[in-house]
């Protein structure tokens, strides 16, 4: 997405369709491609669009063309919005916090210290799984793949997967307390 969009965002902020129209047309394949790249999901980037360009229509009167490029504005509202998204599509990231007692902590030097020795921890803990299991709690909880993804992935049904992060996130549990 290259060019400079300030003059159509100065035209949308005073309510100029046509601009909006013009902007779209220039704009929507680049973001859509940042929203499918971090969401993974044809369906989820398309409606995340939608709302990109809400959004833009709303916030164009913030633009300040001093401040940022204007491409730059506009993926960082595609970006944003795709990973609120995904945020909001995979609370099972909370359930491996709370399963492995892990506490949502402050920036401070001590709590950054913790955090890294859980996570080698955690990736200690990690190993003492089968492999194919280690993976699949991976791409859940950290890639943020949904049961159904995974089940595809490995070819097993869905409940399968479901058994297999429960008791892997048991084994974790139970080496993480060790």
């Amino acid at each position: 997405m290259t060019g400079d969009f300030a003059e159509l965002i100065g035209r949308i902020a005073l309510g100029d369709r046509k601009a909006f129209t013009a902007l779209y047309n220039q704009t929507s394949p680049k973001l859509f491609a940042i929203c499918l790249r971090i969401l993974d999901s044809r369906p989820e980037a398309e409606e995340v669009l939608q709302e990109v360009y809400v959004k833009i229509w709303q916030r164009a009167g913030a633009f300040t063309a001093g401040s940022a490029t204007s491409a730059a504005w506009l993926a960082a509202i595609a970006r944003n919005q795709a990973i609120d998204m995904l945020r909001a599509r995979k609370p099972i990231a909370d359930e491996i916090d709370s399963v492995l007692g892990i506490a949502d902590t402050g920036p401070d030097p001590e709590a950054q210290v913790v955090i890294k020795d859980e996570g080698r921890r955690i990736d200690t803990c990690m190993e003492e799984l089968e492999a194919d299991r280690a993976v699949a709690v991976k791409r859940a909880y950290v890639e943020g793949l949904s049961y159904q993804e995974l089940a595809d992935q490995f070819g097993v049904p869905l409940n399968t997967v479901r058994t297999w992060l429960r008791r892997s996130l048991l084994k974790l549990r139970e080496c993480m307390e060790r």
